[in-house]
């Protein structure tokens, strides 16, 4: 009797470790950033413009941005204590309403109201940031060096 406990325990042991080790590995990869992300997002259902392709490890390691230089909580304040591997929400999960609003639509709308449509919120998270980084570095926006501030800069035309 004593042997078939044993046996059947360790099929049991082995299901269960297998399944830890799927589950821990699903919540690693949902949590690593690559190097380079397709900024797409399923809200769209046409991009009229390309794909940024954002290169994360070149803000962080290159340009030395902090994690809340674009991380923030809902209050808008900076989530500097964020360490490789924490889960962050994705944009559109707070800013939640799709495509990018300008003109007549947005006429009377205060600035927080602009950045609950998802397009509003990043463009000008990327663009101030952009703007910052150019002028203390005293680069103009025609300079090689600078970082885009324009349309094309980001969403470069697709090749043919």
């Amino acid at each position: 009797m004593e042997f078939m406990k044993k046996r059947s325990f360790l099929p049991i042991t082995t299901i269960v470790g297998i399944a830890t080790m799927f589950l821990a590995v699903g919540i690693y990869a949902g949590t690593e950033v690559g190097d380079v992300i397709k900024m797409e997002n399923a809200a769209y259902k046409k991009h009229t413009k390309s794909l940024v392709m954002f290169s994360h490890k070149k803000h962080v390691e290159e340009y030395k941005a902090g994690c809340g230089e674009c991380h923030h909580d809902e209050n808008n304040k900076p989530l500097n204590n964020l360490k490789k591997g924490d889960a962050v929400k994705n944009c559109i999960e707070c800013h939640k309403k799709a495509g990018y609003i300008t003109g007549k639509a947005a006429k009377g709308l205060t600035a927080k109201q602009k950045r609950e449509y998802h397009a509003n919120a990043l463009h000008d998270n990327c663009k101030s940031c952009h703007q910052k980084f150019n002028k203390k570095k005293g680069l103009k926006s025609t300079d090689p060096a600078a970082a885009p501030t324009t349309c094309t800069g980001c969403h470069p035309k697709a090749k043919k």
